[in-house]
């Protein structure tokens, strides 16, 4: 396309961006590209879990004995911190790591009109001057200090924990290890936590700004999206952050299981809910596109099959009719071909779907979602009659 590329970035990312990456940058906790994971990952988990490990020890609560759920005993708090942080970290690579080429992609490929590039080139700026917002990062700690430790201090505790004990009012008693829990461990994680919101959001906001321009969407690409096709290998890099979700479901199941007496059926409705909202909030942001996919569908049926009408109509006149030239034989006639092609042109247009990812997607995803709440299985059935029954129906 006559489009210079000089002005299109090269890379576009959601993560690289905002005062904490350059904060973790002058730290040595990371590089210009995100580098540096198992530092990161570290540092997390020496100001978060260690101290409440170290804290318990010291309280004589990390063991049986003194309290109902120990600290080494409380699966909770190990998926939260030692498994779900770091897949949150994790996910911030994966997620910069594939959408990097997103922008230069839709340039090379035409999808942008050349008189539209400006209001796309807009788009990109919004979309990083959003990411780098310093007051965005303020707000989402001014609400998990303001909103979310005062309402930690009013969690009913139905028995006693290594972190807390019901106390009067309904208030709840912390200890030492409980304290730092409430005011550094978990306001650390839910800042990476609605952090990955908020990415989510401009991405959503940058696609939604993308989806309002005309873009040039071909009918008959293979990939039945028009040439939107290679969105659907981006929301893949999601995967760390889902199966972070996961990670968190399971631990609270689990302690509800073993120290409340739940059953894994009594979830039900949660898992499902939590699946079905996650996989939502991954795919929700590409099905802006689907006016436009409509729209070039209902446009390429009625040309094409314009096209094909008076195609299979000359095709009638000279074949059936007594049309063709003497001597021309329909054998070896390139024309049977040119209308098997158009057919199949007219069958991929028919075939397009209306978002850029397909059921296996979806399914790919749930299963992703759902995953670390698959070993709490056994909590139903032993591991010994888990592998008979595996056996049995292998053999």
């Amino acid at each position: 396309m006559s489009t210079p590329l000089g002005p299109v970035p090269a890379d576009f990312s959601i993560v690289i961006g905002g005062p904490l990456y350059q904060l973790l940058r002058r730290a040595r906790l990371s590089d210009d590209a995100l580098a540096l994971v198992n530092r990161r990952i570290v540092a997390g988990v020496l100001i978060t879990w260690v101290p409440l490990l170290v804290l318990s020890i010291a309280a004589g609560t990390a063991w049986w004995g003194s309290v109902t759920v120990p600290f080494l005993f409380n699966f909770e708090v190990h998926l939260r911190f030692l498994l779900a942080m770091p897949l949150l970290i994790v996910a911030e690579l994966t997620v910069h790591m594939r959408m990097r080429p997103i922008v230069l992609r839709f340039v090379e490929r035409g999808l942008i009109p050349e008189a539209e590039m400006p209001r796309a080139m807009a788009a990109v700026d919004a979309a990083l001057r959003l990411r780098n917002s310093l007051a965005v990062e303020i707000l989402l700690i001014v609400m998990i200090f303001v909103v979310g430790i005062p309402m930690r201090q009013y969690l009913a505790v139905e028995v006693t924990t290594w972190a807390a004990h019901s106390g009067a009012g309904g208030l709840a008693t912390f200890s030492p290890a409980g304290w730092w829990q409430a005011f550094v461990s978990v306001p650390v994680f839910q800042f990476l936590l609605l952090r990955w919101y908020f990415r989510t959001f401009i991405w959503a906001r940058f696609l939604w700004q993308l989806s309002r321009i005309r873009l040039a969407l071909v009918p008959t690409h293979p990939d039945r999206v028009g040439g939107l096709g290679f969105l659907a290998n981006i929301v893949y890099a999601f995967a760390p952050l889902l199966f972070a979700h996961g990670v968190l479901l399971a631990g609270m199941i689990a302690d509800r299981i073993f120290y409340d007496g739940a059953t894994l059926p009594q979830f039900t409705l949660e898992i499902a809910s939590a699946v079905g909202i996650l996989v939502f909030m991954v795919l929700t942001p590409l099905m802006v596109f689907a006016a436009q996919l409509a729209a070039v569908r209902r446009t390429g049926l009625g040309e094409y099959g314009g096209v094909a009408q008076r195609y299979v109509r000359d095709f009638d006149t000279k074949w059936l009719r007594g049309g063709a030239p003497e001597g021309e034989q329909l054998l070896g006639s390139g024309d049977i071909q040119s209308l098997a092609d158009l057919s199949q042109s007219y069958d991929r247009i028919k075939d397009m779907r209306l978002v850029p990812f397909s059921k296996e997607t979806i399914m790919q995803l749930a299963i992703i979602t759902a995953a670390p709440v698959a070993p709490l299985l056994l909590t139903m059935i032993s591991l010994e009659d888990l592998l008979k029954r595996f056996l049995a129906a292998m053999f």
